[in-house]
């Protein structure tokens, strides 16, 4: 297997996805930077990095899980590479999609994927970058009402502006691959 350092998923998430510029962040807040977390996580290499490296922090930590997963659109590929990750190694942690609305037909579900998540499942709410922490909180709160327990969340890039802070108020474990100070080369 090829194992990268996380210097070098900084050095590709640098490259891919980060730009300076005037910009609104999903929190509303204005910025002069941003991160483009998509053009990362759409890339092969760029995604199997986070995978392997999402699942190493994971392991260290012993984090027991039956599922990955959170709000759509950013948490999709991360779900999708961590269960892929998991699975290479032998575990089975299914991927779940937490919808930002319910579906407008057929079951009207906030969440995909619960066919392979067992009733109250402990599972990781994923982020590709937080800020204030609010998809996170939306996902743990549909997953709740869902009968899951979340026990952590994980993010890609943490912009270090509030958001693990109101994850641990909620009750979570809060975990990051890197942050935007390591991006930056601050």
């Amino acid at each position: 297997m090829d194992q990268k350092s996380p210097s070098e998923l900084v050095a590709l998430i640098r490259k891919l996805s980060y730009r300076e510029g005037d910009f609104t962040l999903s929190s509303g807040k204005k910025s002069s930077f941003y991160v483009d977390l998509k053009a990362t996580t759409l890339h092969p290499e760029g995604v199997f990095r986070i995978g392997e490296a999402a699942l190493d922090l994971l392991m260290r930590q012993d984090l027991r899980v039956q599922g990955v997963g959170g709000l759509t659109l950013g948490a999709d590929p991360l779900a999708t590479a961590i269960s892929l990750a998991a699975r290479v190694r032998g575990l089975s942690w299914p991927a779940f999609i937490v919808r930002k609305e319910p579906k407008g037909h057929g079951t009207s579900q906030y969440i995909e994927g619960t066919e392979n998540l067992p009733p109250g499942a402990q599972v990781l709410v994923l982020e590709d970058v937080v800020t204030t922490g609010g998809s996170s909180i939306k996902a743990i709160e549909r997953l709740r009402e869902a009968g899951y327990r979340p026990i952590a969340t994980l993010t890609v890039v943490d912009r270090e502006e509030g958001g693990a802070e109101a994850i641990r108020k909620a009750g979570l474990e809060f975990f990051t691959l890197t942050t935007l100070r390591e991006i930056r080369g601050l």
